[in-house]
């Protein structure tokens, strides 16, 4: 971490929560307003504001765009990074990977405030009127994060919509997460030109697999005594897809679940694709499904075909379309010559 929250801040924020400061008690969500805006006053509010967007469920009215907002998980961080936003952020927090290289001198402009999910009242002591997260464990209720808690005190939320999305998503999805994001701070314009960067890489991708035949995948996430894999409810199996493979497991019909390792070898796939994350190295990985007595007839096994996703390549962000072009090399490395 670079640069945490001052001392004394955070205990004045902490005297102000005991005092009440004339705001809502944070743990008392029953009366808090669950369309708390970012502000409230509409005095030289820009174009198009306010404005009113549902968003998993909540709805949150934006008076003007936020000025001090906090990004939580990396997909929200690089969404925003993407969208230039970094001026606008107070705070950001829990990163899987590295950032990628084009958003690094962005995001060391941004303080880090926590390795991984930070109290409430740290997150208070920035004062924040913004806060965005990737996964619904951002405003976990029970850790005195809800999304009603923050609305009590006049704080606006999002959630990334992978979250609250029927099954199978999709690539529009990515279009209107960046599209959500750019209108509340009010750059729309942005969203366009980042989609059709995005977008571009994915026409790339598709031009040069025109007409390949489709490699059966399986995805191999962790497990030992069961394999938690990819499903077909979710964006990685969109992205196996345009990366020219076939989802062994897309029956089922959520982003992820767990198989046994006797179906893995009676579906018979051709690569694995391993998901990188956390403590385990993709090696060991590899190690334990070529030690396996259960996958020791599978092709993908015999030949050591295996392809590496980053897992924060494969939840609704921006590091999708690359994820589907390195995703297509290695199923089809003759494409990419």
């Amino acid at each position: 971490m670079r640069r945490r929250v001052p001392a004394l801040l955070l205990a004045g924020t902490l005297v102000c929560l005991a005092t009440a400061c004339g705001s809502a008690d944070p743990d008392d969500t029953a009366g808090g307003p669950a369309n708390a805006g970012n502000g409230g006053d509409t005095a030289g509010a820009p174009e198009g504001f306010p404005f009113t967007v549902e968003n998993c469920g909540v709805e949150v009215t934006h008076e003007h765009p936020p000025r001090r907002a906090v990004a939580l998980n990396q997909h929200a961080t690089e969404v925003m990074l993407a969208l230039g936003l970094e001026d606008s952020m107070v705070g950001t927090g829990y990163l899987d990977d590295e950032i990628l290289p084009e958003y690094r001198e962005a995001y060391d402009a941004v303080p880090v405030i926590s390795e991984e999910y930070p109290s409430y009242e740290t997150l208070l002591a920035l004062e924040p009127d913004f806060v965005y997260g990737g996964f619904s464990t951002t405003f976990d209720a029970q850790e005195g994060r809800s999304r009603e808690t923050f609305a009590s005190h006049g704080i606006a939320t999002h959630l990334n919509i992978e979250e609250c999305s029927t099954p199978p998503l999709d690539i529009d999805l990515m279009d209107r997460e960046v599209r959500d994001i750019a209108r509340i701070f009010g750059v729309p314009e942005r969203a366009e030109e980042e989609l059709e960067r995005l977008h571009g890489v994915l026409d790339e991708v598709a031009e040069r697999l025109e007409g390949v035949e489709p490699v059966d995948v399986f995805v191999y996430d962790s497990g030992d005594t069961t394999a938690f894999t990819a499903g077909g409810g979710g964006i990685g199996n969109e992205m196996i897809n345009r990366a020219g493979g076939t989802n062994l497991f897309a029956d089922l019909d959520k982003a992820f679940g767990d198989v046994s390792f006797e179906q893995v070898a009676e579906r018979a796939p051709e690569v694995v694709v391993i998901y990188d994350y956390g403590d385990r190295p993709v090696e060991d990985k590899k190690r334990f499904l070529l030690d396996n007595p259960a996958l020791r007839d599978v092709p993908a096994i015999r030949e050591e075909r295996f392809a590496v996703l980053p897992l924060s390549s494969t939840v609704l962000g921006v590091r999708v379309p690359d994820g589907v072009e390195s995703l297509a090399r290695q199923l089809h490395p003759d494409r990419f010559r």
